[in-house]
């Protein structure tokens, strides 16, 4: 037996020393992943030109994974999802969901969650979450439903409805490119099947039933906050706040006398030295919202300030100041129609993480006063301004509500408050951007149009029809995922061509036994879901996709649909809040880590049954 296994050659050798140290940088985040990725290409590129490992890549298939077809897929399914956002279709969802729903639990969840799978099966799924997350806040506040009773299951059918169709992961996108690159390996007369759009749906069909039947019958049970009410503006908002999160925010009015100790210092340092939040000012007839934090205290001078009760008292006594009972001089700077607080979710692709308040000048550059950060359930409301903000945190800031409404046009935020006075969008761009997005797909289901091409239509043409612009096409685009697939690309063909593929998959034949296909199949699933629990979904299909190619060859089954089981596992992402959306869900959510493993798990399970069951069923 020890005899008919693969050789171990030197090229199968270096390849998977680099497969090591991609999974290594992945695991322990040493770097971003798109650098790891940039990294690990740069490497394979050196690789190819020691002596005898000519053969091993072309120098010119290095750097094809920019312009494969993968790529400019996702790059144009990313554009077509912020053209339907500029619209605000969303909202016009929100309001027919309430329509339909009305104040059922059970028929708003099934709803929402069911409504949020089917958009995640034509645009990325942290896309769609974060698309919906504002949709399910004002759902909440129209309800009286909970957010962390409708967050979670819209995230988790979010990612099941990325099954539901070839452009709705970047797994699936993905898959053919590497089916097509695999099959250049095989003997001659022997080809790899690729699959068309809806090849998958009734897979994806099955997956997203069993998901809302899960949290319909079973699941929501085991979300916690029963009894917490909506988000909304207003009163509302801090009764909210200080229930949930305990954060006082509640803005209160304050005199500076001239004899104040206060006179002179800087707003930073008062805010720094007594944790409290000044969000506007008079002095001297001039007002100022949201005034710069190294202005100096001048008097006789009003604030308003936003504090928890001990600070302000400490705050007010220190001073020497009068707390007014109510606001007065400063009321109509802060009416509810001009500004208040707001809940903002840091998404995972922010250029934001890693950088503090201060960094930032979150005040100056964005008009937000950041009150507290609530990561992990937990609301954090001292030293804020030097507290690096991580992927998934909600910011509690107040703002002017002008100032929030540019931040929905930033990728680096997703605004959750949605209830606030604005701007409305232009009703007649939804009808270009679904138009658009209809073009697409009927050149994808109806023509031999390449895929890229048929999206890349749609795509043009919302900018071309004016419903976004080029730069907001630009910002459109997550480009650290671009490069995460570009740099990985390479290293599935060399894990393939090098015969490494081949290596670890008979060798895990050999320790596997004579399981039978079905139970290998199995493994594999299960495997992918290991691997994306630990690292990204792209980066574990690139890696796992010709080792299971190779698995299904040596075992006598179908390497298309091996290759179709690890797409397809990637997505059971729901034991930690390491996939985007649920990152993306955990603040809003007030959820924990213990939250995803006590409902995730058997999520995990009832979507592998049901992947292994259908794929042989079915395919």
């Amino acid at each position: 037996m020890e005899a008919a296994l693969p050789v171990l050659t030197t090229e199968a050798a270096l390849v998977l020393a680099l497969l090591g140290f991609a999974v290594f940088l992945f695991v322990t985040e040493l770097v971003r992943v798109d650098v790891a990725a940039v990294l690990v290409m740069t490497l394979l590129g050196l690789v190819i030109y020691l002596p005898g490992l000519d053969g091993l890549l072309a120098p010119e298939i290095l750097f094809s994974g920019l312009s494969s077809n993968a790529v400019v897929s996702i790059i144009a399914v990313m554009i077509i999802g912020r053209g339907l956002d500029k619209t605000g279709v969303m909202e016009q969802l929100a309001r027919g969901i309430f329509y339909l729903g009305g104040r059922t639990e059970r028929r708003v969840t099934a709803l929402v969650s069911g409504t949020v799978a089917i958009i995640s099966s034509f645009m990325q799924n942290v896309g769609a979450a974060a698309l919906f997350l504002p949709v399910v806040s004002r759902i909440s506040a129209q309800t009286g439903v909970s957010m962390s009773r409708l967050v979670m299951p819209m995230g988790f059918c979010a990612i099941l409805g990325g099954t539901l169709t070839m452009v709705g992961s970047s797994p699936l996108i993905m898959l053919n490119d590497l089916l097509i690159g695999a099959g250049r390996n095989l003997p001659e007369g022997q080809t790899l099947r690729t699959f068309d759009l809806f090849d998958v749906t009734p897979l994806g069909l099955a997956l997203v039933a069993s998901g809302l039947l899960y949290f319909l019958l079973f699941g929501r049970r085991l979300i916690r906050g029963e009894g917490q009410k909506p988000v909304s503006r207003g009163a509302g908002t801090v009764r909210y706040l200080r229930r949930v999160h305990g954060v006082d925010a509640a803005v209160r009015e304050v005199e500076v006398p001239s004899e104040s100790p206060f006179v002179g210092l800087d707003i930073d340092q008062l805010q720094n030295r007594y944790n409290v939040r000044i969000v506007a000012s008079r002095y001297a007839n001039k007002l100022l919202v949201s005034p710069p934090l190294h202005a100096p205290i001048a008097a006789p001078a009003t604030l308003a300030v936003i504090a928890q009760r001990d600070n302000l008292r400490e705050f007010v006594v220190a001073g020497g100041l009068t707390l007014r009972p109510k606001l007065k001089e400063l009321r109509h700077l802060l009416a509810r129609s001009i500004a208040g607080v707001a809940q903002i979710v840091i998404p995972p692709e922010s250029s934001l993480v890693g950088k503090s308040s201060r960094d930032l000048r979150l005040r100056m550059t964005y008009g937000l006063s950041l009150l507290s950060v609530v990561r992990g359930g937990q609301a954090i409301t001292e030293e804020l301004v030097d507290l690096p903000i991580e992927s998934g945190d909600t910011l509690i800031c107040h703002t002017r509500w002008e100032h929030l409404a540019k931040l929905e046009e930033d990728r680096d935020f997703v605004v959750v408050t949605t209830n606030y006075p604005r701007e409305e969008r232009h009703p007649y761009k939804v009808v270009l951007a679904v138009s658009f997005l209809v073009l697409a797909l009927t050149l994808v289901i109806f023509t031999n149009i390449a895929l890229p091409i048929a999206l890349m239509t749609g795509a043009v043409g919302m900018v071309v029809a004016g419903v976004l612009s080029m730069d907001d096409a630009y910002r459109a685009v997550s480009w650290k995922t671009v490069f995460l697939l570009a740099g990985l690309l390479p290293l599935g063909l060399a894990v393939d061509n090098s015969g490494a593929a081949n290596y670890v998959a008979g060798h895990i034949l050999v320790r596997l036994g004579d399981l039978p296909i079905w139970g290998l199949q199995t493994v594999v699933g299960v495997l992918a879901t290991a691997f994306t629990l630990v690292m990204s979904n792209v980066g574990a299909t690139i890696l796992l996709v010709p080792i299971a190619i190779n698995l299904a060859i040596s075992a006598g089954g179908d390497p298309a649909l091996f290759a179709l089981t690890v797409a397809v596992a990637t997505s059971n992402s729901f034991l930690l809040p390491t996939h985007q959306v649920n990152a993306l869900v955990m603040g809003p959510g007030n959820y924990t880590v213990s939250d995803f493993l006590r409902v995730g798990t058997p999520m995990t399970v009832i979507f592998l049954v049901v992947s292994i069951s259908f794929l042989n069923w079915f395919y």
